[in-house]
Order: structure tokens, then C-alpha cells, then sequence
């Protein structure tokens, strides 16, 4: 049997993927496993910072209609990439066990957030940070910063910012850990929806392939993921919306803590919900109409606004 995983072409896209054919070979030795690499939308455009291309599944249409034509079996997403919405054809039945879901600081001269001198200048392609660092320091100039792992380190080291801010499991899974400056806590930075995790995209009609990948599902990665995205669907939020959530077990419960945010840092909502872990979604869902209660569809709708204009 040839499985083919269908999977973006940067560094980090590739380490996952071949984490997941070590860990097939491994336990299917007699099955041949291929990488197929796909360049998306968001491979191409460069130039501008995402929340301003304004679609979703930037980094992965490409590769879901790679799926629907047959010319590969499987898509390995970052599932902070994949919109909660998928096309009818396709499942993601299947979530390894999740990296490390915190952000990080890497600073020239190694320095704290805290150490940085006023007005420094920090890359970041995401609002969500922006916002949160904004929030922390509002004298700090925010600069939108595009591209791969590698691109966003030699543009720090160029000289033109102080220091720029990365996903700690990218870092990790690259072998990278040893440049991060700073872990912020998750009460300094709220990590992205599905930060540090990996969702497998299946054919619905490809119960084989499902089959064959069961095992690297991990439940508690599921029941987690689930809670982030159901908020995240709720909120109709997506890569132009500073939103943030993370969930975590404790016993037979699920505790989700997620965010909304001015694009300025003025304001913050922050809320958490604790619930069955059996009912994920449900706990995602409650969050987001907490929040939604509390004024952040005052704030949504603002941002909603000002992107369309």
C-alpha cells in the first residue's frame, strides 16, 4: 500500500509530516509512505500580512482539493491553519497529541518583553498577539512580519526589529528551542486556536486510510481542540479577528479560557467556562456567548467593519 500525505513545502510543514510518516512506517512497515508537496494561497502572497488577503483556509484549499481529486490520501495541517469549516467531502478524524501550545519571544541580545526599550519594534504577523503584546506594552511598535520560520529569524537578525514572536512547538519540532528568549505565560498571551497541534484531513469515503491512522489520535487533544474551534466557529472569527482560546483537562472535566480582543490592546475579554469533557463543543459554544454577552460583538463587529472598508 502507498499512502500519500499531502503537505506544504516550508521547513516546519515538512518536519511535521515526516513526523507522521516515522510514525506510520513505524507501525505499518509494510506501507510505503509519500510526501506530496502542495504550495497554497498563503505560500504565494508574501507581501501582505493575512488579515488583510481576508480568506479563510489560506494555507490549505490547495491541498483539500488535492484530496478531493485523489492524488493524495491524507492532508497534515497546523490545525491553527484550517478553518472550522470543512467541505462536505472531507473529515478530521484524527489529532496526534499536541506540542507545546505557548509563544515565544526571540530578542536580540536575548531580552525579556519586559527588557525590551520603549518604542522597540516586534514582528508578528498575527492580530491576536499584536493585540495581547499591545496590551502588555502599549509603547511597543507592532510591525506585520510574513513568511516561514526561517524568513521571520533573518529578519530579526537584519537588524530593523528587536525582537519578533514565534509558536514555541514550531520552534521545538525545527530544533530551534535554543534561540526563544522569553516563554510568555498563557495569562500573557493566549495561544491561537489549536496552537501546537496537528489535525490529519480524510476522505470520508477512505475508511482504509482511517483504519490505518486511528492510533495516533489523541483523546485528549481531540476533546480540547474541539472545545477551541466550537468557540472559534461561534464567534465567526478567523486569522483577521484577535480571538484566543486554550483548553485543558482536569479529571473528567474540560476547562476552555479564550479571549476577544481590541485590535489596540485597549480592552481584553477574558472568560472561562468549565464543563464535561465529553461535550466539548458545548463548552466552546458557552464561552464564546459569554463573551459575546460581555461586549465582544460590540468589538467583532467593529473589526468586521473597518476590514470591509
Amino acid at each position: 500500500m502507498i499512502l500519500r500525505i499531502g503537505t506544504r513545502g516550508s521547513r516546519l510543514a515538512l518536519a511535521q509530516s515526516e513526523w507522521v510518516r516515522a510514525k506510520v512506517k513505524a507501525r505499518h512497515p509494510d506501507v510505503k509512505v509519500e510526501l506530496v508537496r502542495i504550495t497554497t494561497k498563503g505560500d504565494k502572497i508574501l507581501d501582505s500580512p493575512l488579515s488583510k488577503i481576508g480568506s479563510k483556509g489560506l494555507f490549505v484549499k490547495e491541498i483539500e482539493d488535492a484530496l478531493f481529486r485523489k492524488e493524495v490520501d491524507i492532508a497534515v495541517h497546523s490545525m491553527k491553519d484550517l478553518p472550522t469549516e470543512l467541505p462536505d467531502y472531507l473529515h478530521l478524524p484524527i489529532f496526534p497529541e499536541r506540542e507545546d501550545p505557548h509563544d515565544a519571544l526571540i530578542s536580540i541580545e536575548s531580552r525579556t518583553l519586559g527588557d525590551l526599550p520603549e518604542g522597540s519594534s516586534i514582528g508578528t504577523s498575527s492580530l491576536r498577539r499584536s493585540a495581547q503584546l499591545l496590551h502588555l506594552r502599549s509603547d511597543l511598535d507592532v510591525v506585520p512580519l510574513r513568511g516561514n520560520v526561517d524568513t521571520r529569524l533573518r529578519k530579526l537578525e537584519s537588524g530593523n526589529l528587536q525582537a519578533i514572536i514565534l509558536a514555541v512547538a514550531g520552534l521545538r519540532r525545527l530544533g530551534l528551542s535554543a534561540k526563544i528568549s522569553q516563554i510568555f505565560s498563557l495569562d500573557e498571551l493566549l495561544p491561537a486556536i489549536g496552537q501546537g497541534a496537528l489535525g490529519l484531513e480524510l476522505r470520508k469515503d477512505d475508511e482504509k486510510v482511517w483504519e490505518l491512522l486511528r492510533f495516533l489520535n489523541h483523546e485528549t487533544t481531540e476533546a480540547t481542540i474541539k472545545a477551541e474551534r466550537a468557540f472559534l466557529k461561534e464567534l465567526g472569527g478567523g486569522c483577521q479577528v484577535p480571538i484566543a482560546a486554550y483548553g485543558r483537562l482536569y479529571g473528567d472535566g474540560l476547562i476552555l479560557k479564550g479571549i476577544v480582543a481590541e485590535l489596540d490592546g485597549t480592552r481584553v475579554l477574558r472568560d472561562g467556562v468549565r464543563g464535561e469533557r465529553d461535550k466539548p463543543e458545548d463548552i466552546g459554544v458557552t464561552l464564546a456567548e459569554r463573551l459575546l454577552s460581555a461586549g465582544a460583538d460590540q468589538i467583532l463587529e467593529r473589526i468586521y467593519q473597518s476590514s470591509e472598508a
